[in-house]
C-alpha cells in the first residue's frame, strides 16, 4: 500500500472544505493545509479532521502549492483545491490503486467544473486534465503567482485516471464574480512585470475581445443565462486585469 499525502491550500473556504475532506477519506494518509490567514472557521474544520495546518501569507498559487509539498511526509502527493472533491468513482478507483502501489509517477484527472450546481460543457468550462497525483520526487510546482503548473522531466509519462475531479467553481454568481475579480488583481500584477500593454483603449478591447470569445468560441451564448454570466465575469475581470496593470506600470515609471 502507497503512502498518500493530500494538499490543499485554504482563504475562507468554510463552507468547502468539509466536501473535499470528506472526499480525501480512504484515499489520503496525512491532508496537509497550507491557510492563508483565513478569517472564517476554514482552520478549525480542518483540524477538527486531523490535518495539519500551517498558516502562510498568500505568495502565489504556485509558491504556496509548492510549499505545501514541502511539508508532505509520503512520497506521493495529491493536490487538491479546498473548493474541489473526488467524485464517487475517482475515489474508489485511488483506493483500488494505492492498495495495489503506484506503478507510474504521475496521474492525470479529469476536472469538472460545476457553477450554481450545474455541470459545465462550454463556456469557458468544459472538462480538462491535470496532473494531480504525482511522486514529489519527479515534480515541482513552478512559483507562478496564477496559471501555476507542475514540471516534471520529460520522460514522465503521465497516465490518466478513471473518475472526475469535481470543481466546484461557485454556488452563485456573486462569489463567481469575486473570485474573478480577485484572481484579476494577480493577473495585473503578471502583466505588468511582461510590460503588456495597458493603456486605456487596450483595456476596454482585450475585455471586449474576452466577452466575444466566451460567447462565441466558447460556447457561452449555448448555455442561457449561465452563459451570459460567465461572459460577463470574464469580460469584468479582463478589464480590472488590465486596468491593475496600467496603475502598477505607472507607479513604477514615476518612481
Amino acid at each position: 500500500m502507497t503512502f498518500v499525502t493530500a494538499t490543499i491550500i485554504t482563504r475562507n473556504e468554510a463552507r468547502n472544505i468539509e466536501r473535499c475532506l470528506n472526499s480525501l477519506i480512504g484515499v489520503a494518509d496525512e491532508i496537509i493545509v497550507v491557510d492563508s490567514l483565513s478569517t472564517d472557521a476554514t482552520v478549525d474544520i480542518c483540524r477538527r479532521y486531523g490535518c495539519k495546518v500551517t498558516e502562510r501569507a498568500f505568495t502565489g498559487y504556485g509558491s504556496q502549492r509548492q510549499y505545501a509539498v514541502g511539508l508532505a511526509n509520503g512520497s506521493y502527493v495529491l493536490s487538491i483545491d479546498a473548493d474541489e472533491a473526488l467524485s464517487p468513482e475517482l475515489r474508489d478507483t485511488l483506493m483500488k490503486m494505492k492498495e495495489r502501489g503506484f506503478t507510474h509517477r504521475m496521474y492525470r484527472f479529469r476536472i469538472v467544473n460545476y457553477v450554481c450546481g450545474r455541470p459545465m460543457l462550454r463556456s469557458g468550462m468544459k472538462p480538462y486534465s491535470e496532473i494531480r497525483l504525482f511522486d514529489r520526487r519527479y515534480a515541482n510546482w513552478n512559483l507562478l503567482d496564477v496559471g501555476e503548473r507542475l514540471t516534471y522531466p520529460g520522460g514522465v509519462q503521465p497516465v490518466m485516471v478513471e473518475g472526475n475531479l469535481l470543481h466546484y467553481r461557485c454556488s452563485d454568481f456573486d462569489e463567481l464574480d469575486y473570485k474573478e475579480l480577485r484572481h484579476a488583481e494577480m493577473r495585473g500584477r503578471v502583466l505588468a512585470a511582461a510590460g503588456i500593454d495597458a493603456t486605456a483603449p487596450m483595456c476596454w478591447l482585450r475585455a471586449a475581445s474576452a466577452y466575444v470569445k466566451c460567447h462565441l468560441r466558447d460556447g457561452a451564448i449555448l448555455d442561457g443565462h449561465a452563459g451570459r454570466r460567465i461572459a460577463r465575469a470574464r469580460y469584468l475581470s479582463t478589464l480590472a486585469a488590465y486596468r491593475a496593470a496600467r496603475k502598477i506600470s505607472k507607479e513604477g515609471s514615476d518612481r
